[in-house]
């Protein structure tokens, strides 16, 4: 069995802040995959089911970000699975928004999440850093990842949930090579450039410009026309 947790805060008010992206993805594979309902389990809300004939809990604890490892470290414990089997969606200030990296141990970049679940696991778990972007000065992070998405961020927020929903099998399979190059392969067709026509179509005031090289051919021929009509011209004289 593996174990996705995702990292958030519970309540209502709580719901959209840029630190629950965790939540939201968690929510996002139960509702594609049609997992069980959430149930209280484990000092958290618990959904399972099977993604690619593999199985999966889900997990969001509920325990407030900086005890988050209390909820998991209760459901390992439990359940029995390996630290190499769980897998923590967390939000990542120092990626740009929607840009999606895994990394297996490591630091926790001051992430209070990923630090208490190290604290009661040990730190070799793997984690789907989801970027949120950073507000630009160390004072305004806790401010910045405690508030919603703005209404902009619903632009690529909502294609990367479905996004990494829909490859979250890869994560269950182990391949999280393959998870990825789908995540980014689905963003980027989700981001089509308009069409070729679109782009470079002529204002209807605009006049086409000759090109530099017509333009100097069209000089010279209107010379020799002058010239040759003034030759002409002193022929004719008696």
């Amino acid at each position: 069995m593996r174990l996705f947790v995702g990292l958030g805060n519970p309540g209502e008010k709580h719901a959209r802040n840029r630190h629950n992206v965790g939540f939201m993805a968690v929510e996002r594979i139960a509702e594609k995959h049609r997992f069980q309902q959430w149930r209280r389990r484990f000092q958290g809300e618990t959904a399972e089911g099977a993604i690619g004939g593999e199985r999966v809990l889900l997990l969001k604890p509920l325990t407030y970000m900086n005890e988050s490892g209390r909820a998991v470290g209760e459901a390992a414990r439990f359940l029995k699975i390996d630290l190499s089997d769980i897998i923590v969606f967390h939000d990542e200030i120092d990626l740009v928004p929607g840009k999606v990296k895994i990394k297996t141990g490591g630091g926790n970049a001051g992430h209070n999440g990923l630090r208490s679940i190290s604290a009661h696991l040990g730190n070799d778990f793997a984690r789907v850093r989801i970027g949120v972007g950073h507000p630009g000065a160390k004072d305004a992070v806790v401010h910045y990842v405690l508030h919603d998405f703005a209404k902009a961020d619903q632009e690529w927020l909502e294609p990367l949930l479905d996004a990494l929903a829909d490859a979250a099998g890869r994560l269950a399979a182990g391949d999280a090579a393959r998870f990825l190059t789908d995540v980014a392969q689905a963003m980027h067709e989700s981001d089509r450039a308009p069409p070729v026509a679109e782009q470079t179509a002529a204002k209807p005031t605009e006049k086409p410009r000759p090109h530099p090289a017509g333009e100097r051919m069209q000089k010279r021929q209107s010379a020799l026309a002058e010239n040759l009509k003034r030759w002409l011209a002193g022929r004719s004289k008696p």
